[in-house]
């Protein structure tokens, strides 16, 4: 079996993700401000692309940073699909990608955070019968760590709207087939992840209607855009986003991702200074959304997640969870502890004991009971 190592071919488009300037980060270095809480991040990518390096080696000096994060969710970025056999199978590629490295460095850093410990993998969910056979084939790959499926969803039509080299189907989260793909996740006890802008979310709640019990993760906020013709309309865009985050947070089935503020398709431009944003910064910029998702949703429904390497083209990693801090510091304990580990643990099945006497996982191999 061959596997590609450059992810999407070319890299992403020039200009839909900010560089990573490890220099221009460096410009800003704080200490560590946290509550004294265990942190799962909960949407992660690893990738070896023609214009950009980010696997193990990279991910854990970002990890050190931040001493309390305990394990990670690995999120499909197409690294590493096959390379021949059936079309459909060759997301499971990314699959064996992501254990591999969890498996790694399980060996050579048994200290460090729980690498990929849950896996959201990439799979076409309109394949109808042989949906089956491709989730098989992936859970056999992750060796009990499969949680989850995200297709490409993210669809705008105006082409500076883009936040990916692939471009989806304008109507994907409405199609009958994708959603009986989505319903039979359901079956096996694993969620589908939805990257959708805030002008889909009115189909995102068309999926959550149809899909009850398939535990939907909408990621990064509910992608309220600030690009294209919204470049210049920011008022409008927030009423509107906060108007249908309210429709959809009615669905209990419905989780969100707290992440994201390092996505140029957002608006956000912090790439474009001089210096990074410092925490206190960047805290500024998120905390109205962040208000409005907990408001909407409750902390029992929400997650902090770093969406690394994509946003650390525009702040840091010490940076972004100090800055998680302080947009919650008003949040009790109990609250705080929900958004730093407790809902991802729960939505992603993850089985770790997240006690603050206990910032390390167990060493035993996740347990999925559908492997």
């Amino acid at each position: 079996m061959q596997y590609s190592n450059s992810g999407a071919a070319g890299g992403l488009p020039s200009g839909v993700h900010a560089p990573v300037r490890e220099d221009w980060l460096a410009l800003v270095d704080e200490p560590l401000a946290l509550p004294d809480i265990p942190i799962i991040d909960a949407h992660h990518h690893l990738w070896d692309r023609p214009n950009h390096t980010y696997l193990a080696e990279e991910y854990l000096q970002d990890l050190a940073a931040v001493p309390t994060v305990m394990a990670t969710v690995y999120v499909q970025c197409r690294s590493s699909y096959r390379t021949d056999g059936p079309e459909e199978l060759k997301p499971a590629g990314e699959v064996r990608f992501a254990r591999r490295i969890a498996e790694d460095i399980r060996r050579t850093h048994p200290s460090a955070p729980d690498v990929c410990r849950a896996v959201v993998a990439g799979a076409d969910l309109t394949l109808g019968r042989r949906l089956g056979g491709v989730l098989d084939v992936m859970q056999d790959e992750a060796k009990g760590r499969l949680r989850g499926i995200r297709s490409q969803t993210a669809w705008h039509v105006d082409p500076r709207v883009s936040s990916s080299p692939f471009r989806p189907s304008a109507d994907r989260l409405i199609d009958p087939e994708f959603q009986a793909g989505v319903r039979a996740l359901a079956q096996r006890d694993l969620s589908v992840d939805v990257w959708a802008y805030h002008t889909q979310l009115s189909q995102v709640r068309e999926l959550a209607r149809a899909c009850p019990d398939t535990t939907i993760v909408v990621d990064h906020m509910g992608g309220p855009l600030g690009v294209g013709p919204y470049a210049h309309a920011r008022g409008d865009v927030l009423t509107e986003w906060d108007r249908e985050m309210t429709e959809l947070a009615r669905f209990p089935n419905v989780h969100l991702k707290l992440s994201g503020a390092g996505l140029r398709v957002l608006g956000f431009r912090f790439d474009e200074r001089s210096a990074p944003p410092s925490s206190e910064r960047l805290a500024s910029a998120m905390t109205p959304l962040i208000e409005t998702c907990l408001r909407r949703f409750g902390p029992e429904r929400c997650m902090f997640a770093s969406n690394f390497p994509v946003d650390k083209g525009m702040f840091g990693y010490r940076v972004l969870w100090n800055a998680f801090a302080r947009t919650v510091a008003d949040l009790s304990p109990a609250e705080q502890a929900r958004l730093f580990h407790g809902t991802a643990e729960s939505v992603y099945r993850m089985g770790l004991s997240t006690s603050t006497a206990a910032l390390r996982p167990s060493q035993e191999e996740p347990r999925d009971q559908h492997a």
